[in-house]
Formats: C-alpha cells, sequence, structure tokens
C-alpha cells in the first residue's frame, strides 16, 4: 500500500515506515503526530482518487526533527557602478516518518 501526499506545494509518494523530508511544517515538537490528507492511496487493486473515496483517508506520520538543505550561494555584480552583492542561503526542512496510512 502507498499514497500519494501533498504538502508544502509538492507531493511525495510514501509507504509505511518511509522518512522523507518536507518542507518545514511550523514550530513542531520532535515525536509530534502529524496528519497528512492523501492526493492518491493504492492498495495492491484498489485506487482511490476521487475527492468522495478519500474522505476517510488519512496518512500518519511522526516528526522526527528537523535537516537543512544544501548551501545555496549567490552573487550580484553591476558594471560600472561599483555594485556588488554576495548572498545565501540553506533551507530548513522537517524529517518525519509514515506510521501509518488508512484508507477510511
Amino acid at each position: 500500500m502507498y499514497a500519494v501526499i501533498k504538502t508544502g506545494g509538492k507531493q511525495y509518494k510514501v509507504s509505511e515506515g518511509e522518512t522523507l523530508d518536507v518542507e518545514l511544517l511550523g514550530p513542531t515538537d520532535a515525536d509530534a503526530g502529524v496528519e497528512l490528507r492523501p492526493v492518491l492511496v493504492v492498495d495492491g487493486d484498489d485506487v482511490l482518487s476521487t475527492p468522495a473515496q478519500l474522505a476517510g483517508a488519512t496518512v500518519s506520520a511522526r516528526v522526527v526533527g528537523e535537516a537543512k538543505g544544501p548551501k545555496v550561494t549567490g552573487f550580484t555584480y553591476k558594471n560600472k557602478t561599483n555594485s556588488a552583492r554576495r548572498w545565501g542561503h540553506r533551507q530548513r526542512y522537517s524529517r518525519i516518518e509514515i506510521t501509518g496510512i488508512s484508507a477510511g
């Protein structure tokens, strides 16, 4: 059984016991439970995809901790104006573990 969930503007294919990094889920504690709404649930030959079929379906997860993505650096420069700027960014993620998939 697997499901496709949507969080942070992205979709992820998940199965039970899987660990993945998603966009930061706000101020959540470690070991906090999170309920996610699936977009698609596949259980063998049964495929649930319409809103009526997915009304009671949930994907439960546990927040394991936080992680950081790779450092992204940039540099802007304008010729003949003595204008240069260096910047960097490192995205923060929530690491979650999928604990269960319920088809409802």
